[in-house]
């Protein structure tokens, strides 16, 4: 960038007021890359070089808010994706019959001849790491490799998602580790589920239509609304590594999705919620995730978010943890680790087993429950231990609550439902948090999905601790978030505002004022005192935003060929350095302006459109007339 890296950018601010289409509008995967452009990112974790500053002069700035309607989807059909940390699935229908939802009957659970609407979520590699499988037949393939002791060198991976979670750090060179602790990058790993989902998919359609081609498909993945700009990014760009066309792509909030399934069921209950006002927290209990969102219906027909998504790892599969950790108690680690080694279809039986046992759970069961021990583990912890599993009891001061008999582990409800109270207590102190603040105060209705959610216990606790709400619980819980997804992608319309989780911004120079800046944010520019690091805000965490909500910034490059553009959040809503604690840098633009002979035949306009899944971004050069879409780079 040569010696201009330190000018500022002059700028100036003006609107449009129509929110880009979503075959116009893309994000973090559409800076015109093709597949295999993906998988180099993946790998190497490539980006361009930037320079360690380009600050901004601030003029004359404002904010406009326009609520931009946007066509139904003009696809002939709409494939949606529930990729969820313990189990995934998919759903679709078509575009003349959008409500008609047809989901996959066809997943087997092999040992178990068990139909299921989804499958788990876990990948099958060979040894030389080519895919192999996923879901029940990445399972079963495994545990037979297992019985015959031919395992060695296979990858099995399972409930990785929860790597997009805690984001810090997240890059297209984060690795995820399998069973036995070997390590894959996540990219690769998650792209080849989704390209599995994909392909079973365009299998099922071509033998259900004649005439329709995947060209037709609007895809849609749903993600947990709490997931940052980081995680979705992430996922998207996995998505177009498995061959979904970024620009037929959308984001679904799990939450939002199950809300605008629960418009259109016709149950008494459920028809409830459609009413014009209607305002009601929703509760999705996932496999990894709580995500909790609060809705209200507009006289439009749309619902409009009135609190910012929010939640936590309060999800199922904690509950599974508990359980290993309860049996890695009283058996050692030692035999649970080599169990787990040498027994691996006898370790998915157990988990299989678990996961049907914890659903038939109550918030009243009493007595003890039943679970197998296996023989293997059983001779394992005999040959490594030289105390009795009895005394192990006691050693963990559980003598009375657990007792072994011949093969089944009796353990009493106390201890079972214990494993349940972790999780849940999190998320219902956590709802009770929300429902406490005073502008909740006329939220009276509760929607509790997912597929946690269809957990007795979890039903039974939810009605105990909010017997002032009315809490429905609709049929299929499960299946909310996927045929919600669906209806999304026909109409993503349906949503009219949504509540912004953070405050976002850019970095810009402004005059110095030594009355209101500190003497560390001095800096002088072409001879003038600048405070630096001034956080120029968008739009602020807690604020209403209409779908299509725009900001436009106006600039005049200092560098002939590109601009960086470096993009912030903050968890406060009025940060006033970038530096403040709370502010984190989220990744930042590159614009490529080669045309031009001198700096004002670069001036260019850059767009950020808030209030929909995901943040949007396009620029338009004034002399050229040239537009396109952006990236903000949000990956290490």
């Amino acid at each position: 960038m040569g010696n201009n890296q330190d000018k500022p950018l002059t700028e100036h601010t003006s609107h449009s007021n129509r929110a880009p289409s979503r075959r116009e509008t893309h994000t973090s995967s559409d800076v015109s890359l093709k597949n295999d452009d993906f998988k180099d990112m993946a790998v190497s974790g490539k980006k361009a070089n930037r320079p360690s500053d380009i600050p901004f002069k601030s003029d004359d700035f404002t904010n406009m808010a326009v609520s931009g309607k946007r066509k139904r989807s003009s696809y002939l059909v709409v494939a949606a994706f529930d990729f969820g940390t313990t189990y995934s699935g998919y759903a679709m229908s078509f575009r003349d019959n959008p409500l008609n939802i047809i989901t996959n009957q066809s997943w087997i659970a092999g040992s178990e001849k068990l139909i299921s609407l989804k499958t788990p979520t876990c990948v099958l590699l060979k040894p030389n790491k080519e895919f192999h499988s996923f879901g029940f037949e990445a399972e079963n393939k495994y545990s037979d490799l297992s019985l015959d002791d031919e395992h060695h060198g296979w990858l099995l991976f399972r409930r990785f998602k929860m790597k997009l979670h805690n984001t810090e750090g997240l890059s297209r060179d984060t690795t995820v580790e399998d069973v036995n602790g070997n390590s894959m990058p996540a990219m690769t790993i998650f792209s080849m589920s989704l390209r599995y989902l994909r392909d079973h998919f365009v299998e099922s359609l071509e033998k259900k239509t004649l005439g329709v081609t995947e060209t037709d498909v609007q895809y849609v993945i749903t993600v947990p609304a709490i997931w940052d700009d980081r995680a979705k990014q992430f996922m998207r760009e996995a998505a177009v590594m498995s061959g979904m066309e970024s620009s037929r792509l959308l984001l679904a909030l799990e939450p939002e999705a199950a809300s605008i399934w629960c418009q259109v069921v016709t149950t008494q209950e459920e028809q409830i919620l459609a009413g014009v006002g209607s305002k009601y927290i929703v509760v999705d209990l996932g496999g990894g995730t709580a995500d909790i969102s609060v809705h209200e219906k507009q006289p439009s027909g749309q619902l409009k978010e009135l609190h910012k998504a929010s939640g936590g790892p309060w999800g199922g599969s904690y509950v599974d943890n508990n359980y290993i950790s309860c049996l890695t108690n009283i058996f050692g680690k030692a035999t649970i680790d080599r169990f787990k080694k040498e027994q691996m279809a006898d370790f998915i039986d157990l988990h299989r087993e678990f996961e049907t046992k914890k659903r038939g759970i109550r918030f009243d069961t009493e007595g003890k429950v039943t679970f197998k021990v296996y023989v293997a583990m059983m001779d394992i912890f005999k040959d490594i231990e030289s105390h009795s599993l009895q005394e192990s009891i006691e050693n963990v001061g559980l003598s009375g609550k657990i007792t072994i008999t011949g093969d089944k582990l009796r353990v009493d409800s106390s201890v079972v439902k214990s494993w349940f109270d972790g999780p849940v207590d999190s998320m219902i102190c956590h709802v009770k948090d929300i429902l406490s603040e005073p502008k909740m105060k006329d939220v009276k209705l509760m929607l509790l999905v997912g597929g946690f959610g269809e957990s007795q216990y979890v039903q039974n606790r939810m009605v105990k601790e909010f017997g002032s709400k009315y809490v429905i619980i609709p049929e299929e819980a499960g299946l909310a978030v996927l045929k919600g997804a669906v209806r999304f992608g026909h109409d993503p319309d349906i949503m009219s505002a949504r509540v912004m989780q953070y405050t976002y911004g850019i970095r810009i120079l402004l005059p110095y004022d030594e009355f209101l800046h500190p003497s560390r944010k001095l800096k002088v520019v072409n001879g003038e005192k600048k405070a630096k690091d001034v956080f120029d805000k968008f739009v602020t965490v807690g604020s209403e935003i209409p779908v299509g909500y725009k900001v436009t910034k106006r600039k005049t490059p200092n560098d002939m060929n590109r601009t960086f553009i470096p993009v912030f959040r903050a968890s406060s809503d009025a940060p006033y350095f970038t530096t403040d604690q709370g502010c984190t840098e989220i990744g930042f633009l590159v614009i490529n302006h080669p045309e031009g002979k001198s700096l004002q035949d670069k001036v260019f306009d850059v767009t950020f459109t808030f209030g929909d899944t995901e943040l949007f971004v396009e620029a338009k050069m004034l002399h050229s007339e040239r537009e396109f879409s952006l990236t903000i780079d949000c990956l290490k």
